[in-house]
């Protein structure tokens, strides 16, 4: 128990110093996490008329345009990909890029709020994304699906099979994910503070461009680390795909991917399920994390990257690329 204590610490630690860089004031301003939060209830997503599309969006029951690509043969077996905060599809386009090259269609698409898809004021949480990811699925009809998120992805996929179950899934994967989670509670006392989360989005109204920037360029693909080479073109990737998504939709997407309890979507994990983690995750320790997620889905795969980021999609992404390939095909 001592180890797991220390282990703890020393994730909450890297986790709690990621944020200094951003600014001590700003991560002092006291904001009450209800004061921007979206008030719409997630169970009026499911009401309304049918899901209308284009060749490239769908518009939910909820009237929210949501944007998405579509790569690969149409004939290959469906890999659906769900990207972390404040990213967007764009996100995922190597690991995207190598499995349709491998026969697979890949569908990955913009959140609510974020990249292209509209700006809703309200609905920024984890039911909504949920049960727009289902809507997506069912209006392209896909099936037999390889369904995978990274970071607050995994939190939407995980919610997903909670609110909508694995009729339409084959496998699933939680890559650097969020659950189950992130908040320290009386029932989860390996999570974080929640201070920390009310830093960033001190720090997000204080200067959101400056917060993406310290983010990108420092602990997300661990280019803060001694001898780490840092990569400007992800770095202005990065800042330019967070700053396209909408002010209060990622102010408010910090309490979903920070605050929802996935420990019971995870119980309904019932397809083989690949669990990829860093053990340098700064951004989202793998202690509570991607060893806690794997611990609770039944016959679930861990795979440890040593030394790996947050990015690890990017920053190791031949190795991601060969190892979610394999699975994808096993």
């Amino acid at each position: 128990m001592s180890n797991v204590h220390q282990t703890q610490e020393v994730s909450l630690s890297r986790r709690s110093a990621l944020f200094n860089s951003v600014g001590a004031a700003a991560a002092a301003v006291a904001i009450p996490l209800t004061a921007m939060a979206g008030s719409a209830e997630a169970a009026s997503v499911k009401n309304a008329g049918p899901v209308a599309h284009t060749v490239s969006t769908i518009t939910t029951r909820d009237g929210v345009e949501i944007y998405y690509k579509d790569w690969g043969p149409r004939t290959g077996q469906p890999v659906v990909l769900s990207h972390g905060w404040p990213l967007n599809a764009d996100s995922w386009e190597s690991a995207a890029f190598h499995l349709a090259n491998n026969g697979f269609r890949v569908i990955t698409h913009d959140r609510r709020g974020h990249g292209r898809s509209s700006q809703p004021w309200d609905g920024n949480d984890m039911d909504h994304y949920a049960d727009d990811l289902a809507q997506l699925i069912e209006t392209l009809d896909l099936k037999n699906i390889i369904l995978a998120g990274f970071s607050t992805g995994g939190g939407e996929v995980a919610r997903y099979v909670g609110r909508h179950g694995t009729k339409r899934v084959a496998k699933l994967g939680l890559i650097s994910a969020v659950p189950p989670l992130m908040l320290k509670t009386a029932t989860n006392p390996g999570g974080l503070p929640i201070e920390v989360f009310d830093g960033i989005r001190a720090a997000s109204v204080a200067n959101r461009a400056q917060l993406y920037l310290d983010l990108a360029s420092g602990p997300f693909y661990g280019f803060n680390r001694a001898g780490a080479k840092p990569s400007q073109g992800l770095i202005n990737s990065w800042y330019a795909q967070g700053m396209q998504a909408g002010h209060k939709n990622t102010y408010d997407s910090i309490k979903a991917f920070s605050e929802t309890d996935f420990r019971d979507d995870l119980k309904k994990f019932d397809k083989p399920t690949l669990v990829i983690h860093g053990d340098d995750d700064q951004i989202v320790p793998i202690d509570a994390a991607g060893k806690a997620s794997a611990a609770l889905i039944k016959g679930s795969k861990l795979i440890v990257y040593p030394g790996a980021p947050h990015g690890l999609t990017d920053t190791h992404k031949e190795k991601f690329n060969a190892d979610f390939l394999a699975f994808a095909k096993s």
